[in-house]
């Protein structure tokens, strides 16, 4: 059976470059494809394929669709798709923009990289956002990790499914905020990462609490700062089976279900938002077979 793509699984890297790609008008993108296959390892080099490009190739992947918009009081959640994502990882800056350099030359004639977005791991230990708190802690582990991320679908099995936001956070209005305020925008105290028994209802950890939904929304997460010049936050990264958790979350944030919306709007919006389906490996390249390739 094949295997899903490594980084799924594994930890965030020191270091990672976010490249999205548009096709080309009257492009044929399937030689660009197969040399993207034979240098993709899922691991250092990443790859997640959009609605666009598939229906390109006449093709369905059972699951994937084009991001949705949402909308809440003062807030807006934008659909920004693209047709190819790479996600590129490793611990030298340098070698990430080489690399990238290097796939643009394999993409090109068919393939344009529209943005490049640059991110770090922040307190390599806890993994924090910039705001100082962590991220990612009611993550699945081990085999619930697996359940959560990768499909088991016949004809995709090994897939999973990509949701990525950039958020734009207002750090001056944060910092701004008492400790006792930021706290309750996460639910959580920063020190020692406790949940707050008395948090409000906007708190994120409410919010987006997985059990607390019909079915459970888990989703597994990779997220990773961002920062260019003055401008800084978060690339929201996470994988699922599907996209439904992840919608199901969203949802709640916005306050479609009951008004209330997730305080961390206080304080962050996001930029962005697009979906990808991220291909299984088989023999240790990208298996492009339910695309025709």
């Amino acid at each position: 059976m094949s295997d899903c793509q490594p980084a799924i699984l594994q930890p965030i890297p020191a270091l990672a470059r976010y490249a999205s790609y548009t096709l080309l008008p009257d492009s044929d993108p399937r030689a660009a494809l197969r040399r993207l296959r034979g240098v993709t390892d899922g691991e250092r080099t990443f790859a997640g394929i959009g609605q666009s490009l598939v229906s390109a190739l006449g093709r369905e992947i059972p699951e994937l669709r084009a991001f949705p918009e949402f909308s809440g009081r003062g807030i807006d959640v934008p659909s920004t798709p693209a047709a190819l994502l790479l996600w590129l990882r490793g611990e030298d800056r340098g070698e990430l923009v080489n690399r990238h350099r290097g796939l643009d030359g394999l993409l090109s004639g068919a393939f344009r990289c529209t943005q490049v977005i640059d991110a770090f791991t922040y307190d390599g230990r806890a993994r924090r956002d910039l705001t100082g708190y962590e991220d990612g802690t009611e993550n699945p582990r081990g085999r619930k990790a697996v359940a959560t991320a990768v499909s088991r679908r016949k004809g995709i099995a090994g897939s999973s499914f990509l949701a990525i936001q950039q958020w734009e956070h207002d750090l001056h209005r944060f910092e701004a905020m008492p400790r006792r305020e930021q706290d309750h925008c996460f639910g959580r105290r920063r020190s020692d990462n406790e949940e707050l028994d008395h948090a409000p209802a906007s708190a994120h950890v409410k919010r987006t609490a997985q059990e607390s939904f019909d079915p459970e929304a888990f989703v597994l997460r990779r997220s990773m700062p961002w920062a260019e010049g003055e401008r800084c936050g978060l690339v929201f990264t996470a994988f699922g089976a599907s996209f439904d958790a992840f919608e199901a979350l969203l949802r709640r944030m916005v306050g479609e279900e009951d008004g209330i919306t997730d305080a961390l709007f206080r304080f962050t919006r996001p930029l962005s938002g697009a979906y990808f389906w991220c291909p299984p490996l088989k023999g240790g390249k990208l298996d492009l077979s339910a695309l025709g390739l």
